[in-house]
């Protein structure tokens, strides 16, 4: 009977819901994230959150994010912190010097004096401004287009140039007469700081530039040059109030600051590891390759070259090499003498068949008359072969072209191998512009021409 039969059953027990868990992470790069929360997830209704990191650890890389480019340091070169580190020192000196020489300056314009005129102050202001605008303009056509040659030794001159001008801002009041012609010397001389200055600032964001933000390298230089700004203004301001009308006080702490700011300009530009190829990185790494074959680094090369301009260099010389001295680079082939053309024609249709440039030696010197059509690599190999060249010529004395014409096909690809598997960029060579390029044709009897 129905009534009688017993049904077992059983209904299966509910499925156990996993534990799930999210992780939290911070940073702007992959490379650098901090794990700042756990939420666990139990239940629908059970959730925990465990914190990783406070909120002041949060708030302090928040700020650190305004002043650091994103994805520090695998982001930038290694020489970018301690470059920063001097050069916002040195920002720093410059903006409380300029708050005594800025006083001084103002004090002999007439401010704060019943017997000065709105219009004579501004008439000396806009004479002062005007010079620095044409010497700017000046600077930027005789000089432009050179900057990024010798990227360190510009930008110490132009801090020494940043240094005059308010040297000379300073000294104003004390010739009253000669007031005029004293302030626009020093706009002047501050007019060829801003273009050497950002010119060159140009050239190291895109050295410190790994992944290609130079954009956000120079965004942040912006936020750490601020910050300078304001904390140099404010210790300017208040140690124009404590030396005011005390010219002794005045004087000691604008030289102390001003050598202070020399040597942290120093130091900035020697921390600097370039790896691009200018004239004398170039003749230090092949010198140093023609000896040992081996390439220097260009951490190693960095404390070889000089920083200080060329006039300086017979008393700072730290190992560097002056090889490159012995090359003119973009000769005007209508500059040379008869013998000259000569052998340069002559050696148009032997030695440099195949090549968009043409060497020529007389005297010691290594003149490079290059092709019209001749690109940034030919360009770099017409100097190295004329700096094989050159070394040949300063140990046997004698004409040396089939012998650097023998080395260049031997070990000329090997070199530029080498280069690179060291970190140098062999593009391009760094150079002033080559402005006279030369077209040439090789006949031959059947009428035929290349």
């Amino acid at each position: 009977m129905e009534g009688d039969q017993k049904v077992n059953s059983t209904s299966p027990a509910p499925a156990a819901e996993p534990a799930m868990m999210i992780e939290e992470w911070n940073g702007t790069s992959s490379t650098k994230l901090t794990k700042t929360a756990t939420i666990t997830s139990t239940s629908h209704s059970s959730i925990s959150i465990q914190r990783s990191s406070n909120a002041f650890t949060h708030i302090s890389q928040r700020i650190l994010q305004a002043f650091v480019p994103e994805g520090y340091p695998t982001s930038v070169t290694p020489d970018y912190f301690p470059f920063q580190v001097w050069d916002s020192l040195q920002g720093l000196s410059t903006y409380v010097r300029m708050m005594l020489s800025t006083q001084a300056l103002l004090s002999a314009i007439g401010v704060g004096e019943k017997s000065a005129t709105v219009i004579g102050a501004t008439f000396q202001w806009f004479l002062r401004d005007l010079t620095g605008m044409l010497g700017g303009v000046l600077f930027t056509c005789y000089q432009g287009s050179n900057l990024d040659s010798n990227a360190k030794m510009w930008r110490l001159v132009a801090d020494l140039m940043n240094d005059l001008g308010m040297l000379m801002d300073l000294v104003s009041p004390l010739f009253p007469s000669a007031f005029v012609f004293i302030v626009c010397i020093g706009s002047l001389s501050r007019s060829f700081t801003g273009v050497a200055s950002g010119a060159t600032r140009a050239a190291l964001t895109q050295h410190f530039a790994l992944e290609n933000n130079a954009a956000d390298i120079a965004a942040k230089e912006g936020s750490q040059e601020t910050l300078a700004t304001m904390i140099g203004m404010a210790l300017g301001m208040l140690l124009a109030r404590l030396t005011i009308g005390h010219s002794f006080p005045i004087w000691i702490s604008f030289l102390s600051l001003t050598m202070f700011h020399m040597y942290a300009n120093y130091k900035a530009v020697c921390c600097l590891s370039l790896n691009t190829l200018n004239c004398e990185r170039c003749s230090i790494v092949l010198s140093h390759f023609l000896k040992t074959g081996q390439v220097l680094s260009p951490k190693k090369v960095s404390s070889m070259e000089h920083v200080l301009p060329l006039w300086m260099t017979s008393w700072n010389l730290k190992g560097g090499d002056s090889l490159y001295k012995q090359v003119r680079l973009g000769v005007r082939v209508s500059s040379l003498d008869s013998l000259a053309m000569v052998d340069l024609l002559q050696s148009a249709g032997s030695h440099y068949k195949k090549e968009k440039y043409l060497l020529q030696q007389k005297g010691g010197i290594i003149r490079i008359i290059t092709h019209k059509d001749s690109a940034g690599a030919d360009i770099l190999q017409s100097f190295i072969h004329a700096l094989v060249m050159a070394k040949l010529d300063d140990q046997d004395g004698g004409s040396m072209s089939s012998e650097g014409q023998s080395w260049m096909d031997k070990h000329y690809e090997v070199f530029v191998l080498k280069l690179q598997s060291s970190g140098w960029k062999t593009e391009r060579l760094l150079s002033s512009s080559v402005v006279w390029r030369a077209n040439w044709l090789v006949n031959y009897s059947d009428g035929k021409h290349d």
